[in-house]
């Protein structure tokens, strides 16, 4: 069984390592796009849009709805990618600290 000392130097890691995640998280960059990659977003996995590529083709002053619309969509598709990234990198962190899958982190 583990002592208090034992404990608290576990979760003095785990600490450690989730700053070291949230760190990393602002370095990895995931790309998503729209409109069959007419809009493209770059975006951290800490939620900053880094970029936005838009193709020419779409700058039309009388359909200014769709190019608004296919800009929400890539931003909401770099969300989503973001979030499975985080997922995948906080699942291999746990795995590395041997905890079990599913464990919630506050991250």
């Amino acid at each position: 069984m583990l002592n208090f000392k034992d404990m608290m130097k576990q979760a003095q890691q785990m600490q450690f390592k989730l700053e070291e995640l949230q760190e990393k998280m602002k370095d990895i960059e995931v790309e998503a796009q729209s409109g069959g990659g007419l809009v493209k977003v770059r975006m951290s996995c800490s939620g900053v849009v880094q970029g936005l590529s838009i193709d020419s083709s779409l700058i039309n002053a009388d359909d200014k709805e769709t190019l608004e619309d296919l800009i929400v969509a890539a931003i909401n598709n770099a969300n989503e990618t973001k979030d499975e990234r985080i997922k995948t990198e906080t699942q291999s962190m746990m795995e590395g600290m041997g905890l079990p899958a599913g464990t919630k982190l506050p991250f």
